[in-house]
């Protein structure tokens, strides 16, 4: 092998490295050998010394949330039909794996106010920049406007993927006053031209504030261009109007927050869908219903123009799977709660929220961002946010995600945090979260 590519030894392979980065020899300061249990040992010593959501005071959200998953959910997914099951493409032995997707494809649709869904994507991330390679392909042109209040890594992925294929223009830079924080829409809209194929806008935006996108949708369609809609905190939609109400054409989201933890930041869900008469453009896998050859009702993949069934050049999208397990987690949880169980807990998610910013806020030094929010919101420290974050942690709270980790170059942005309330947090939580504050800020 090493001879046919030109080799003179494994070691050449490496040369890229750089020399600083290549080990002399064995890792220091580690044993030889050591048995199964003893290694096993000390690995949970060393996890002992993480703060973990599950053993702290957690207000960390920014995209990933921790919501109580119940039980039955991790019941249903590891059945050995859907635990083993990957590509249904023989629909007659992957009835139940083409069911759960369609009707995981219907909730997504009703909770977004769209017409159809697809059977999921990688993330959110991911998904959303889809929807801007699907806005170029429907309206013919270059020019993609994302807001300021888009998690920027969101657009950092966005840049990436699109970096070869068109225009991505950031409209304005953070708002971060006691007005609205996060979007200006007023730029967004003075931001459109003839060029423009679509304006990318996230609601609830990255600070947490709510906001009415219609005047978007109508500057966009004036224009001919498309709304994207990205949601990050899926559970919000069983309190606020959907994007599909406010006019959006594709709405794209993360879908962790039902049915999946943490999970130590993956694997998670990518939410997609659209108006039906945009649906030949729409990346991913679809499921539809139909029947057999006895008439009985049945489910087969769909629409099927992907990488693995056409020349790449020709398909819609090179996505060509889906988070199958995880899109199964999310259809348990959201059949579990229901749509009264999916707005309580979104009210309850809300009211909690409103209740630890009202606490906050009375902190000395603290100033609560003005503006509508659902379980997210910003503080002004008037102080550099991240080293209170770590003191907080110091103290055992985990209390936010300062906006200097997310904007290190923003000199304005240096003294937000964003904290994130869900239904897991306790009364003692909000009780350790003030206590520490109040010595962290005095």
């Amino acid at each position: 092998m090493l001879a046919t590519i030109g080799a003179a030894s494994v070691d050449d392979l490496f040369q890229d490295v750089p020399a600083e980065a290549v080990l002399d020899g064995p890792i220091t300061g580690l044993p030889n050998h050591a048995s199964e249990m003893a290694v096993e040992r000390a690995l949970v010593k060393m996890a002992g010394k993480n703060k973990t959501a599950s053993t702290t005071p957690f207000f960390v959200g920014c995209g990933a949330y921790k919501h109580h998953v119940p039980a039955t959910v991790d019941m249903v997914i590891q059945r050995g039909e859907f635990l083993t099951a990957y590509t249904p493409y023989q629909p007659e032995i992957a009835q139940g794996t083409l069911q759960v997707l369609f009707e995981f494809q219907t909730q997504v649709a009703r909770l977004t106010g769209m017409e159809v869904a697809n059977a999921s994507m990688y993330d959110g991330s991911t998904a959303m920049t889809e929807a801007v390679f699907m806005a170029r392909r429907i309206t013919r042109k270059p020019k993609c406007i994302v807001s300021a209040g888009v998690h920027p890594h969101y657009t950092s992925v966005l840049k990436t993927l699109t970096r070869f294929t068109g225009d991505v223009v950031e409209a304005g830079t953070p708002v971060f006053t006691s007005g609205a924080p996060g979007d200006d829409l007023s730029s967004l809209i003075a931001a459109i031209d003839a060029e423009t194929s679509c304006v990318v806008v996230q609601n609830p935006n990255l600070f947490g504030h709510i906001a009415d996108l219609t005047p978007l949708a109508d500057a966009c369609h004036k224009a001919g261009a498309l709304l994207i809609v990205v949601v990050t905190e899926i559970v919000s939609l069983g309190a606020i109007k959907s994007p599909g109400e406010m006019g959006a054409d594709i709405v794209v989201g993360e879908g962790q927050s039902l049915g999946a933890g943490l999970l130590f930041g993956g694997p998670y869900l990518g939410l997609f869908a659209c108006r039906e008469k945009h649906v030949r453009q729409a990346p991913g896998r679809l499921c539809g219903e139909t029947v057999d050859a006895s008439g009985k009702r049945g489910f087969v993949l769909t629409l099927s123009t992907r990488e693995q069934h056409i020349r790449r050049e020709k398909a819609t999208s090179n996505i060509c799977t889906n988070s199958g397990l995880i899109a199964l987690a999310f259809s348990a949880h959201l059949s579990l709660l229901g749509e009264k169980g999916l707005r309580h807990l979104a009210a309850l998610n809300h009211a909690r929220a409103v209740q630890l910013a009202d606490r906050l806020s009375r902190v000395p030094g603290v100033t609560l961002l003005n503006g509508p929010f659902f379980n997210e919101f910003t503080l002004d420290l008037g102080r550099e946010a991240r080293p209170v974050v770590r003191k907080l942690a110091e103290k055992g709270v985990l209390g936010g995600v300062s906006l200097g980790r997310l904007w290190p170059g923003e000199k304005t942005l240096q003294t937000g945090m964003i904290v994130a309330v869900t239904e897991t947090a306790t009364d003692e939580d909000f009780d350790a979260y003030e206590d520490a504050l109040d010595e962290v800020m005095a």
